[in-house]
């Protein structure tokens, strides 16, 4: 079976300028889901699809595959998960005639993401052949229940609930929650090129914990990491 390590690295990110190779713990951030990629048993190839050269003169560094460089009108901001996915199946089968039973799409954020749960995480979509893709999550630390809109210098629910007080109940009995964490996502070709989505309809949960789910994006998110790495000793 084909199973593609697939990360998503482009330039231009706006809040941390050069995020993708900037500097963590002693190496670019992008290399730690390199490595993990590259250790994990059940991964046979890893691909990085990046508009920048930069980037990808970094990816090959540490082992990483970097066949084409993609578009930059594919690498803006508001760029889609669908757009990549679709270029980089394209570009496969135009120049290799290669396409992966699944792609497991890792985003260069997660540095703490590990080997043994991307093995995890594909060993449980095998287990659901029926499935359409995969998606990490993570407890939510900030419950829908506790959102709000403002409209016109007032406070409405973000998420209404049957009981119009349920803002103010405590966590512990209100619904458990989860949110995507950008970490490990696994879909299928059939998925992107038949169902025209990233996730299809029936999609399976992969439940990580806080640690591995750190999503960096932010100056502060990085300062974060930086505090995790020197308490580890990594």
């Amino acid at each position: 079976m084909s199973i593609l390590a697939f990360i998503p690295a482009r330039a231009g990110s706006i809040r941390v300028e050069n995020k993708n190779i900037k500097q963590l713990g002693g190496k670019p951030l992008i290399a730690y889901t390199i490595n993990a990629a590259l250790n994990a048993n059940h991964i046979n190839r890893v691909v990085v699809s990046t508009n920048s050269e930069e980037i990808a003169r970094v990816a090959i560094e540490y082992g990483a595959e970097v066949p084409f460089l993609r578009p930059d009108h594919i690498s803006q901001s508001d760029s889609t998960e669908m757009q990549f996915f679709e270029h980089m199946l394209n570009w496969f089968k135009v120049n290799e005639n290669y396409e992966p039973h699944l792609i497991v799409l890792l985003y260069p954020t997660a540095p703490f993401r590990k080997s043994k749960t991307i093995d995890c995480a594909v060993e449980e979509i095998l287990k659901h052949p029926e499935a359409d893709s995969l998606r990490s999550v993570r407890l939510c630390r900030e419950h829908p229940y506790k959102m709000w809109e403002i409209e016109n210098g007032r406070l409405y629910p973000f998420v209404k609930g049957k009981d119009k007080n349920i803002h103010t109940l405590s966590y512990q009995v209100l619904p458990t929650i989860y949110i995507q964490n950008a970490n490990i996502y696994i879909t299928r070709p059939s998925t992107i090129l038949k169902k025209k989505s990233p996730t299809g309809d029936l999609i399976i949960p992969f439940i990580m914990d806080e640690t591995e789910s750190v999503d960096i994006n932010t100056p502060l998110d990085f300062k974060f990491a930086e505090i995790i790495f020197s308490m580890s000793g990594t």
